[in-house]
């Protein structure tokens, strides 16, 4: 599950892909806003785009990487009327946040989910231009060949009421959920995140949870979350989502996940965002930047790499410095943690070849197999298929490499046929495989989720990888890498 980005990605998929998000001018494209079309794997331009002449090659800020974190960096810049290029390594922005359009559904690069509750996302997106359709609060558990359910008992009273006795943990199991999220609710997220930590795992056995809603709920929900089934990951990382669970709802927008960073680029100046626009190598003596087309860019105020972790220590390494140094701060590590991947399998069925109409996710709670969780999209957003469809997404931790998509998807169709019986599942049609190298940096402890987002005087850094994991991480430091070159800009001038 999905709840971070970036301008980059290994990312792998069975058929071609379709861009939705960009027009071709003058042999680079430029961002344009698209209607999306059910009946079409392609989609136009709802309208089209002048392009500026490709000779501009100066201007007050460069953001480097059209996910999430850039996005919101063009977007902090846009609002204080400071001019600035977005330059996009690939086709279209939002980095692992994007959407193709494939024989009239909705597929979403990887499973990703939107939690409404996020703070910093309420203060830059529309929810209701996103048009968010919600989950059910909860989760059905496969066990011992049974599903169970585990409901949130604020939203769903009488069906959290018939779980106690489940054999998905123990009733103290479930009042200890209650007690934990009061808990996460009484600390401020500063606090959170600049608590002491410790695996997410260990907190749990600290808190009192048993083995048994361990390894049947907190592993494959949390686990799918951050793309890490022995949970790993910094408790730091595990309060925070859990307090905006507690605070939101679990979401899609009608459109897809990329609606949100369409949503974003949209109120940008179209003309300064440029895709297929890969940077090879900075100077920062110069305060510039040189594209694998060998295109030059400078810029006057600094430039704000915006990419994946793994690239930006790629490009900080090879970079010709101003004699500064990176300093004792330098935010972005040499050698990076091993990153989180994840597959994603989708099918299609017919309406009547589904065996629920809830908007429910399906979590695997046997210990077994290779699908972790499961869910019918067009419960939750009708708008991801046709009318008579049904779009099925099923994900898997890790990067499967040497297993090929038709493989996985026989191995998905034969589990989930012992979950939902082979007349259902035997009819579904496979649709695409997304393989998501780099799905979320890794976050187990050691963590510092409140890093500097300045590298050097003129140079900033922006990502997930510097705050939470989150989609409210990136936006957060795109804000911050902003706040820190003002901060630098305000000492120069003074």
């Amino acid at each position: 599950m999905t709840l971070a980005l970036s301008q980059s990605q290994a990312l792998a998929v069975s058929s071609i892909s379709v861009s939705h998000l960009t027009a071709r001018t003058s042999g680079r494209r430029h961002f344009s806003r698209l209607s999306i079309s059910s009946s079409s794997s392609t989609a136009k331009p709802s309208q089209p785009l002048s392009s500026p002449p490709l000779s501009r090659t100066k201007t007050g800020v460069i953001v480097v990487g059209a996910g999430l974190a850039g996005l919101a960096a063009a977007t902090h810049l846009h609002s204080r009327n400071i001019p600035f290029l977005l330059l996009e390594a690939s086709d279209g922005v939002g980095g692992r946040v994007r959407t193709d359009l494939v024989d009239g559904f909705v597929l979403d690069r990887g499973f990703q989910i939107f939690i409404t509750s996020y703070p910093e996302a309420q203060k830059l997106l529309d929810y209701r231009e996103l048009d968010l359709r919600k989950f059910y609060s909860g989760a059905r558990i496969y066990f011992d060949g049974q599903f169970h359910t585990v409901a949130d008992p604020l939203r769903h009273f009488s069906d959290a009421l018939q779980s106690l006795t489940n054999p998905i943990g123990s009733v103290l199991d479930k009042l200890l959920i209650g007690s934990t999220r009061l808990g996460v609710l009484t600390k401020s997220d500063d606090q959170i995140l600049r608590a002491d930590e410790v695996p997410t795992s260990e907190l749990l056995k600290r808190i009192g949870f048993s083995d048994s809603i361990v390894g049947r709920f907190f592993k494959p929900f949390f686990g799918g979350i951050f793309f890490d089934p022995e949970l790993e990951t910094t408790s730091r990382l595990f309060e925070f989502i859990f307090k905006c669970l507690a605070l939101g709802d679990n979401t899609l927008p009608a459109k897809g996940i990329g609606a949100i960073p369409d949503q974003l680029a949209s109120k940008l100046p179209p003309s300064s965002i440029l895709l297929n626009s890969r940077v090879a190598s900075i100077d920062l003596e110069e305060s510039s930047l040189k594209l694998e087309t060998g295109e030059t860019f400078q810029s006057e105020f600094g430039l704000i790499l915006a990419v994946e972790e793994p690239q930006a220590a790629k490009l900080l390494a090879g970079m010709k410095r101003n004699g500064n140094g990176n300093g004792p701060g330098n935010p972005v590590p040499v050698r990076p943690k091993p990153a989180r991947g994840t597959v994603c399998v989708y099918f299609s069925a017919d309406r009547d070849k589904v065996p629920v109409q809830d908007p429910v996710l399906f979590l695997n709670g046997s210990g077994q197999g290779i699908v972790n969780n499961m869910f019918f999209a067009t419960n939750v957003a009708p708008s991801y298929g046709p009318a008579d469809k049904v779009l099925v997404s099923a994900s898997l931790i890790g990067s499967f490499e040497g297993e090929s998509d038709e493989n996985l998807a026989a191995r998905v169709v034969a589990e989930l046929s012992g979950w939902f019986g082979d007349s259902l599942v035997g009819s579904w049609k496979y649709l695409r495989t997304y393989r998501i190298g780099f799905a979320q940096p890794n976050q187990s402890p050691p963590t510092d989720l409140m890093k500097s987002h300045r590298v050097d005087s003129g140079l900033y850094v922006a990502g997930d990888y510097l705050t939470s994991a989150t989609f409210d991480g990136a936006l957060v430091s795109g804000r911050k890498a902003v706040e820190a070159l003002l901060r630098d800009r305000a000492l120069i001038q003074s």
